[in-house]
């Protein structure tokens, strides 16, 4: 079933989108060597690049102070992850996931399972979005990082119960006041709902994109609110400190 599932849907590099030649690799080989992979300096705080190796802080978190505890980021969101991420996100190519999370454990897998966390959570979607891609592509990250590490992913317990207008027409000020209220704690299942609040102390929160970090900080607060200490995140792209 494998086999014939490979033939009737071959595997596509998620760069270039041609169908890839070597079956047992997830991107081609000259598309991977495009990729801006983050090698530092970043900032101390949400892993964003810096100019130069004494900053230890990029200019937004310099000026906003957020509640996480540190970030992670395997890519730069340049033009050529755009693409690929809109592909993943949008256009429904969920099989790029395999890719972007080989990715994301090879880089900062190790990182992951020193923090030890309590589970991974990805970062909901509201439901009507869902519906319209078929899935949560944040999921779909954190449950192929969760497989590989062995860590469990709990993607019902933070929800998005707010259909907001999109965060890139907006300012700083603008997306944080966009996001308040719109992610919650799924309080319908009273008794696990209250078990996994004595239950998560230490949480990440898995994304595919970090940008100005306002949905990162709206979930993170929420979290805090319900009983975790600390939480880190780790996204798959982010974009260019200064």
């Amino acid at each position: 079933m494998h086999r014939l599932l490979e033939l009737l849907y071959p595997r596509c590099c998620p760069v270039c989108r041609e169908v890839l030649s070597d079956k047992g690799t997830l991107i081609c080989p000259e598309c991977e060597s495009k990729l801006s992979f983050l090698e530092g300096p970043v900032c101390l705080k949400c892993g964003k690049p810096v100019e130069y190796e004494e900053t230890e802080y990029c200019f937004d978190c310099y000026k906003k102070k957020h509640h996480f505890e540190k970030g992670f980021a395997v890519f730069l969101y340049d033009d050529i992850m755009k693409q690929a991420i809109g592909d993943f996100k949008y256009r429904n190519k969920k099989e790029f996931g395999a890719f972007f999370v080989s990715m994301m454990t090879e880089r900062f897998g190790n990182t992951i399972k020193e923090l030890q966390p309590d589970a991974l959570i990805p970062i909901p979607v509201h439901p009507a979005k869902k519906r319209y891609r078929g899935y949560n592509q944040a999921q779909v990250l954190a449950r192929g990082v969760g497989e590989a590490l062995g860590i469990p992913v709990i993607s019902d317990y933070l929800i998005r119960n707010r259909n907001t207008m999109p965060q890139k027409q907006l300012n700083d000020l603008e997306r944080l006041s966009n996001l308040e209220k719109a992610f919650i704690i799924d309080e319908r299942k009273t008794k696990r709902t209250e078990q996994l609040k004595k239950e998560l102390q230490k949480v990440i929160l898995i994304d595919d994109i970090y940008t100005t970090g306002s949905t990162m900080e709206a979930c993170t607060r929420i979290l805090l609110a319900n009983g975790v200490k600390t939480v880190y995140f780790v996204s798959l792209c982010t974009g260019r400190g200064l």
